[in-house]
């Protein structure tokens, strides 16, 4: 399948969280994301050095700024399952805006076309990584990396595109 593209729909799909409680909740893509502009960026996996150390931090630094141009949802998506992203996103406690949700199975991210087999790593079926910028549910930013680099899916790559 063809990674999702600058002028296509984002495909609606479901993704997981624990809310307050420890609760399992679900939530569609399409609920977030329509009427609104909003950055989607996915990342290989949680815990993992280029993830915890460069991406995440990044979007949680920069979200004022991003905010303040018009952005309303920041979402980091990673096929981990959702108590992982929960205690992935307990790291960050200067996090204010960013939302961390599972794609479990992996099939949203499989969706997008910007899955990875990263089996030979011992990591199984995976994400690229990749930042999108979407505005009432279409792509007006696609930046994808080639594996294991980060060159174009950064916050600040975002806001010189803003």
């Amino acid at each position: 399948m063809a990674p999702i593209a600058v002028g296509d729909v984002i495909p609606d799909g479901v993704l997981s969280y624990l809310d307050d409680d420890d609760k399992l909740q679900t939530v569609s893509v399409h609920s977030l994301a329509a009427g609104k502009k909003v950055i989607i960026f996915g990342i290989p996996g949680a815990f993992t050095p280029t993830c915890s150390l460069k991406h995440v931090p990044g979007f949680i630094e920069k979200a004022e700024e991003l905010k303040a141009k018009g952005v309303d949802e920041i979402i980091c998506i990673s096929v981990n399952d959702a108590y992982v992203m929960k205690a992935w996103a307990k790291t960050y406690p200067e996090n204010k805006h960013v939302k961390f949700l599972a794609d479990g199975s992996g099939k949203y991210n499989q969706s997008l076309g910007l899955d990875l087999d990263y089996t030979e790593r011992g990591m199984g079926k995976r994400s690229r990584r990749y930042a999108l910028l979407l505005e009432d549910l279409k792509v007006k930013l696609s930046n994808v990396e080639n594996a294991g680099e980060f060159n174009v899916s950064s916050a600040q790559d975002i806001i010189k595109a803003l």
